[in-house]
């Protein structure tokens, strides 16, 4: 049987790395559907917002010039909710894998808890759905601080896309699959593959989740009535054999992630059974 895959992202439906990766699961003869936000939606995590019109959630048809044949949908929803619809049959048959990304800038580090296209995996994940997250490194982390200066920088960021390596982490993605195929359904990959040709990888390597991402977010300031956020670059050095570590260094990471799991080293003893 032909493994059915959902392929979405936060980024939204017009993004270059959601082609790429669509493009590849087909070429690879995937049962392939697409569905992803109407407009970027990052830093969303897992949540579950959509929008409604006369009670419905709006929902497009949108094909892609680059995967033609493969269905695809823009939805009025968070990735999150839009992972949550796909698995309950929103679009044809419910998916046997999530497939999000790829995303527009490296998920690394304990900051993937803020990542739409990280929170896409997890929803999937958490409703039997096997899934892994796809990001590419586009942006160091002073690139990433100067365009959350302002709109005309973060635009000129985008017009660089074509220039992009998509295809060599929607190649690392597809060459992973069978690794999350095997792997327990609760949990999920996530990948990142810096932004280089396949033949200039360096390889692809286990990677520990950093303690911080590539930027850090602080209140720059806090006055009456309003408080004024900005980005900067971590103070601290990057540990050896992280995620972040590793797309420095030139290699693809991939680490085995699980959302929402109880933990057994926290006193609760004396108290009743729930």
């Amino acid at each position: 049987m032909t493994l059915r895959v959902l392929v979405t992202n936060d980024d939204g439906i017009a993004a270059p790395g959601i082609q790429a990766l669509a493009r590849a699961a087909a070429d690879r003869g995937l049962d392939v559907v697409v569905a992803a936000p109407l407009e970027e939606a990052s830093g969303t995590s897992a949540a579950m917002t959509a929008v409604e019109r006369d009670g419905q959630v709006v929902v497009h048809a949108h094909p892609l010039p680059e995967v033609p044949g493969v269905p695809a949908f823009a939805v009025g929803g968070s990735p999150g909710f839009i992972a949550l619809i796909a698995v309950h049959g929103a679009f044809g048959p419910p998916p046997a894998v999530v497939l999000s990304g790829i995303n527009r800038g490296a998920n690394a580090g304990r900051a993937v808890l803020h990542s739409g296209t990280v929170g896409a995996a997890f929803t999937a994940a958490a409703n039997g759905c096997r899934a892994m997250a796809v990001s590419l490194d586009v942006l160091s982390a002073g690139e990433a601080t100067a365009a959350s200066g302002g709109a005309a920088v973060a635009a000129a960021a985008r017009v660089r896309d074509a220039e992009r390596h998509w295809p060599t982490a929607a190649r690392v993605a597809l060459d992973l699959l069978p690794r999350l195929t095997a792997g327990p359904v609760e949990s999920v990959l996530n990948v990142n593959a810096p932004d280089l040709p396949h033949g200039r990888l360096r390889g692809v390597r286990r990677g520990t989740l950093a303690t911080f991402g590539q930027v850090q977010m602080t209140v720059a300031e806090a006055g009456h009535g309003f408080v004024r956020t900005s980005l900067e670059e971590p103070g601290q050095a990057v540990q050896p054999g992280t995620d972040l570590a590793l797309l420095a260094e030139g290699y693809a990471s991939v680490t085995a992630i699980r959302a929402v799991t109880e933990v057994a080293d926290v006193d609760l003893s004396g108290l009743g059974d729930a």
